[in-house]
């Protein structure tokens, strides 16, 4: 037991954080064990511990000529494209028309499109305009009516202070004859 935990102890210290998160998530890695040939090189995978891969690049010499030797330039047999087969003057014709068709349906597809956010513009800005000229029309109606307000209070402040002023006078004139009668009784 005390054994198994030294040497694991001693492994985690080799590996790496990285390695060691891996190693935990991932316990059962499988390395492949096909060797891949690019040309004049070689690639062997070597599993030489779980928390990492090495790999083995060989590379041939130019004289290697052997048979079982794959040509650099070679495709897979997969990828290549089965021979062009001879077109006709009229399919191509047919082609070019259809292709020009295609264009044209495109070309006519965009301008459509380009038309149809240009009206959108136009009434975005058309709203715009008027929603500011409500706006305008708005805000001037208001500040009349604040003006007029403000000039009703102003006139009637202004009554106010005439009505007063005509009330101190006319107590003054009050209290002047009421002197005057008696000065004119006492003396």
């Amino acid at each position: 037991m005390a054994s198994t935990v030294s040497a694991y102890t001693e492994k985690i210290k080799e590996m790496s954080m990285m390695s060691l998160i891996c190693s935990c998530l991932y316990p059962q890695t499988s390395y492949p064990t096909t060797n891949y040939q690019f040309g004049d090189l070689e690639v062997k995978p070597i599993n030489k511990r779980l928390s990492g891969q090495s790999f083995e690049v060989i590379l041939k010499s130019p004289t290697d000529l052997s048979p079982d030797r794959p040509s650099p330039l070679a495709s897979p047999p997969a990828l290549t494209s089965p021979p062009k087969r001879d077109i006709s003057l009229d399919e191509l014709q047919r082609r070019l028309e259809a292709a020009e068709e295609r264009r044209k349906s495109q070309e006519a597809q965009v301008l459509r499109h380009l038309a149809e956010r240009r009206e959108h513009e136009k009434e975005v800005l058309h709203k715009a305009m008027e929603e500011n000229n409500n706006f305008s029309k708005m805000a001037e109606e208001k500040l009349n009516s604040k003006m007029e307000a403000k000039k009703a209070n102003r006139e009637a402040y202004l009554n106010s202070l005439k009505q007063r002023l005509r009330e101190k006078e006319m107590h003054a004139a009050e209290v002047r004859r009421n002197k005057e009668l008696q000065a004119d009784l006492s003396g």
